[in-house]
């Protein structure tokens, strides 16, 4: 039978030592290699073609969002399970986007995250419950914000696209070097401008308007 070859990434080491050590007692499963950020992610992953890659998503250097379509590109049959602390709708709904075929949260069972590793090896998507049922619920549920994308300022208008890559406050702070206090008012405007519930939402208007890719946050039509 042949095994499923899977790459490791965790930026945080007994984290990923945990998950190698529980994946070496599967017999179908083989470690071929290890990462601590998203570009040694990409450089083991050209060396060892792995079948898939469990993946973090908060990490120094290249974080999962970054990581996923990079290696989608250089691996296209490489199938991706992303396991994370952070149960954000909005970031696995990115995730998803991105290529992952699966999301879990680092709390799951170690039967759990071996079926899963399982079911995406087999092309079949593996996504933790709670956060299935938040992302159906945000995309068949969306709300019809009107044309209030120009009254967003600058700041607000990258505050909401950092949002829409699935960054949380404190990320957003980082990148934008402001205190994390000063982004939750940035959020809370946001959400009150365009008349959304929840960060999702925000996050869908923000794609759906091509908000996303554009340094300055301007739509990139």
């Amino acid at each position: 039978m042949k095994k499923i070859r899977v790459l490791v990434v965790d930026n945080e080491n007994v984290v990923r030592e945990g998950f190698v050590t529980l994946l070496k007692l599967n017999g179908d499963m083989e470690v071929v290699g290890e990462a601590a950020n998203g570009l040694q992610a990409l450089s083991v992953a050209r060396k060892t073609k792995p079948d898939v890659v469990l993946l973090d998503m908060h990490m120094p250097e290249l974080d999962g969002l970054q990581t996923i379509p990079r290696l989608k590109k250089m691996l296209p049959d490489c199938k991706i399970l992303v396991l994370t602390g952070f149960s954000q709708s909005d970031q696995a709904y990115q995730a998803i986007k991105a290529g992952a075929m699966g999301y879990l949260l680092k709390d799951s069972t170690r039967v759990q995250l071996v079926q899963a590793i399982r079911d995406v090896a087999a092309g079949q998507p593996s996504i933790s419950p709670d956060i299935a049922m938040k992302v159906i619920t945000d995309i068949e549920n969306p709300v019809e914000p009107g044309d209030t994308s120009t009254q967003l300022t600058p700041r607000e208008l990258e505050t909401l696209r950092l949002i829409a890559q699935g960054l949380s406050n404190q990320e957003i702070a980082n990148q934008l070097f402001v205190h994390t206090r000063t982004v939750a008012k940035h959020v809370s405007s946001i959400l009150d401008k365009l008349q959304v519930p929840n960060r999702t939402q925000a996050a869908i208007f923000a794609i759906r308007e091509g908000l996303t890719d554009s340094p300055n946050g301007q739509p990139s039509k």
